[in-house]
């Protein structure tokens, strides 16, 4: 226990109804209650009770957009100065990870086989709440270990990998079976073999640009799989301007590559979190906006200038090429990060099949950590009622 976060927590209101939990938290994070079990000293409860709530707490607290969910949504930022929660956070879930080991506390899935296939926050989740309720399951997952985009995505300069190899710890009990390096190709035919299939897949597949010559460039989650294993070079341009995008410019500015950032739009219409756009930028990423690639050639690409178009009726703001406008930038490295969406070959044959679900950025295509966790709770939730 800190004394600068028992000094946040004794700011906390204690809300009857929180916003940062009822409106602004994905997984509706109890923090009242942890609050004041932190400031009883009875840390060790509010990290059962997050643990409970959120397997994933000690990674959400690190890796969430807090501005947009707890720490945008509590009710002292009418006076500019909220709660920093998502700290206390940290540390209450951070310690409890290390020593927390699963048990089961329910019965309603006793005797049933689960397949989980996909081993990331979705997957590990919902593993978890699966086990509580006395499945057995068997995760599977194309990469050897545990862990999906925690480990092969997040750069570990954001995502302590000791905290992710936890969850390796935790898993390994029986009644859990990791079988890694094994890709599913297939969930009709593992719906014959267990009563319930739950796919976590993940969004893996890379949205392409669809102009000439991209093929000289590298894609961005290739490129985070294994860093090391990239020449990229003294001048690196990454194309997007989401989270992979940011996690892939931070990573080549630390290899020593005069690192851009390209985007389409301007800064307001970034998806990434705000907070890794300003830590970009600390790290010494230079962005430039308005830009589209036309086409990718050696030594570089073509870029185009574009605007926004804000619709009189002020409906959605449409991006556009100014046409005339091309313009060659060098570069020894192109990394596209526009953006992923699943490989929904793997659901072929399971149309009408009753014990098939989905969960996380499989179903819901790339979005943060806390949501693929709230989205595993969901598919656990239609598996006991189904």
């Amino acid at each position: 226990m800190t004394e600068q976060n028992m000094s946040e927590a004794r700011r906390c209101l204690l809300c009857k109804k929180p916003k940062c939990s009822l409106q602004g938290c994905p997984v509706h994070t109890p923090v009242p209650e942890c609050m004041a079990l932190y400031r009883e000293g009875r840390e060790d409860e509010a990290a059962a009770l997050l643990w409970e709530n959120n397997p994933l707490s000690a990674v959400t607290s690190l890796v969430c957009d807090w501005k947009q969910f707890c720490f945008g949504n509590c009710v002292l930022n009418v006076k500019q100065a909220p709660v920093h929660w998502y700290k206390v956070e940290q540390e209450i879930s951070g310690r409890y990870l290390r020593t927390v080991t699963l048990s089961r506390s329910g019965n309603r899935l006793v005797g049933k086989k689960v397949a989980v296939v996909g081993a990331g926050p979705a997957g590990i989740a919902a593993s978890v709440w699966l086990y509580g309720e006395g499945a057995d399951i068997v995760l599977y997952d194309a990469n050897p270990e545990i862990g999906g985009v925690l480990r092969y995505g997040i750069p570990p300069f954001r995502l302590d990998r000791d905290l992710v190899a936890q969850y390796s710890r935790i898993l390994d009990v029986p009644g859990i079976e990791f079988r890694g390096g094994s890709k599913v190709l297939s969930a009709a035919s593992l719906a014959s073999e267990y009563d319930y299939v739950l796919i976590c897949a993940g969004a893996e597949k890379p949205v392409t640009l669809g102009i000439p010559g991209e093929e000289r460039a590298v894609q961005a989650l290739e490129y985070l799989r294994q860093p090391e294993a990239f020449d990229l070079g003294k001048k690196v341009i990454v194309i997007g301007g989401g989270n992979v995008a940011m996690d892939a410019c931070r990573t080549a500015v630390r290899s020593g590559a005069d690192t851009w950032v390209y985007y389409r739009k301007t800064f307001e219409n970034m998806p990434a979190n705000p907070l890794e756009v300003d830590q970009a930028r600390e790290d010494g990423v230079k962005f430039a906006v308005f830009q589209a690639p036309v086409e990718v050639q050696d030594g570089g690409v073509v870029f185009c200038d574009c605007e926004n178009l804000v619709p009189e009726d002020g409906g959605r703001v449409v991006t556009r090429i100014i046409k005339g406008t091309e313009h060659f930038v060098e570069c020894d490295t192109l990394v596209t990060a526009i953006s992923e969406k699943p490989d929904l070959s793997i659901m072929e044959g399971t149309e009408g099949l009753p014990n098939v679900f989905r969960a996380g950025d499989f179903l819901l295509g790339p979005r943060t950590v806390v949501e693929a966790v709230e989205s595993a709770r969901t598919a656990v939730k239609n598996i006991l009622e189904a």
